[in-house]
């Protein structure tokens, strides 16, 4: 029945209602319909690539001939127009559809090829003289159209986002361990008292972790420059030209500035979702350094009278509703949330590679882009937001350099001159008596006032090169 409100558009299985100003169409409508799940809907990034790759794909069936120039002109800018994000309330499918993304693919088919027709003076819904299948698919498949869209998608996102996001990060802890290299404070291994260890080095080791995250990133990033757009159905090419892939994936290239090309084997690109699977992994390596990194800075605050308190957390907010004056590491709590999310991503990406790769398509395309997506984005969010919200403003306490001259392993010192045995009596009789190293020493050695003194500097012990016989 229609009504003011819908008109009849129809597919290949019939005629449908839509809305009256929908640019999306009948097949749209359908997998609307089937996939009432999540109310999940594919990102911005993710509709931009599409956008792109629609673009590109009428630019060069013109240049081949394969395109009318009016039908070219109007497919290109209508693609253009969904890059640019005028039409993604037009994009209504359930990330949890058809395995291969065909609904998506002809969800922007249908919306390119309707604007399209608008463009050209023609009525919405007619499929003339621009239509869906035929001019704006031309050359393509959605077994190849959605890898590539997820490839294009994930390396703008790690290049635009991500990247730039660890650089602030890495910047910030670089920064923090220049302002606290001064401070000397005991280190701890097993949560237990270690040698003596600056500040500034445990966070040099903070700096370390997101720039070899950041190298991890990139390489993921490359990963995803290979392309399965060529392949169409099952990585045959059948029912596009020859060039069409080379040439698309040439000018995706130059509009991004990052060296797309085509898969040089489309059966692996459309079969399977390695290349996604190992971008992933590398995600997962990089939460799993941020958690860490939020984890030790989180430990190394807790107090701020009980605990360690060995930095002061910058507060941001109030931290209890019930306990007046509380102040809570909200910033690093949020960092270590997102990286249990990220690395559920991870999860569900490897399952979708290694369950949906079957034959000669990946059947869980969509929700491997989802996933890997948001990964993105939650990581560079969050890495953004420790930099400026926490570690810019961390401040080193008096509590590490006040206990170092308690610490009983400061006593390593000692043992390449009295031996292993000798020193860990003494830090026993250390720890039992409540009095230092120093002192215990004095009286139970013959060495002296200058020779203590050097053996237990705590400086010298974070420098490498010093004496170690005997230690480990």
């Amino acid at each position: 029945m229609t009504s003011t409100a819908s008109r009849v558009e129809r597919d290949s299985m019939g005629q449908l209602e839509v809305p009256t100003d929908a640019y999306y169409g009948a097949t749209s409508a359908r997998a609307r319909d089937n996939f009432p799940i999540s109310g999940l809907r594919f990102s911005r990034g993710f509709i931009r690539a599409l956008g792109l790759i629609k673009q590109a794909a009428a630019q060069v069936n013109l240049e081949l001939g394969l395109l009318d120039p009016t039908v070219a002109g109007a497919v290109a800018r209508a693609a253009a127009e969904v890059a640019g994000g005028r039409f993604d309330d037009q994009f209504v499918v359930d990330i949890f559809q058809t395995g291969s993304g065909t609904s998506t693919n002809m969800n922007a088919n249908e919306v390119i090829g309707n604007r399209a027709i608008e463009l050209l003076g023609g009525e919405r819904g007619s499929r003339t003289p621009v239509h869906p299948n035929d001019h704006v698919n031309m050359g393509q498949s959605s077994n190849d159209v959605i890898p590539t869209a997820i490839h294009v998608a994930a390396a703008l996102a790690i290049r635009d986002e991500l990247l730039p996001a660890l650089s602030v990060l890495e910047a910030s802890l670089a920064a923090k361990s220049r302002e606290f290299w001064p401070v000397i404070k005991t280190g701890r291994t097993h949560l237990q008292d270690a040698t003596p260890i600056r500040l500034g080095q445990e966070f040099l080791g903070y700096a370390g972790q997101v720039e070899r995250g950041r190298r991890r990133t990139q390489a993921a990033l490359e990963e995803l420059t290979e392309l399965a757009l060529g392949g169409t159905a099952v990585g045959t090419g059948v029912g596009t030209h020859a060039e069409f892939a080379a040439r698309v994936c040439a000018r995706l290239a130059t509009e991004t500035g990052i060296a797309f090309v085509e898969s040089d084997n489309h059966f692996q690109a459309q079969a399977t979702l390695d290349n996604v699977v190992a971008a992933s992994g590398a995600l997962r390596s990089l939460a799993v350094s941020l958690n860490k990194i939020a984890a030790d800075i989180r430990l190394l605050g807790c107090g701020p009278r009980a605990g360690i308190a060995e930095l002061e957390i910058p507060a941001v907010q109030p931290g209890s509703s019930i306990m007046p004056g509380k102040v809570n590491p909200v910033i690093l709590e949020s960092m270590t949330m997102i990286a249990a999310q990220v690395i559920g991503n991870d999860a569900t990406v490897a399952f979708a590679g290694a369950t949906g790769s079957l034959l000669e398509l990946n059947v869980m395309m969509p929700v491997a882009a989802h996933n890997l997506l948001q990964a993105i984005s939650l990581l560079a969010a969050g890495a953004t937001n420790v930099a400026t919200r926490c570690v810019d403003g961390l401040r080193a306490t008096e509590n590490g350099p006040a206990a170092v001259e308690r610490g009983l392993m400061t006593g390593t010192g000692l043992a390449p001159r009295i031996g292993y045995d000798a020193t860990a009596a003494i830090a026993k009789e250390a720890y039992a008596s409540g009095r230092t190293v120093r002192e215990v020493a004095r009286e139970r050695t013959d060495l002296t006032e200058e020779e203590l003194r050097q053996l237990l500097d705590p400086e010298s012990m974070t420098t490498p090169g010093r004496a170690a016989a005997g230690t480990g």
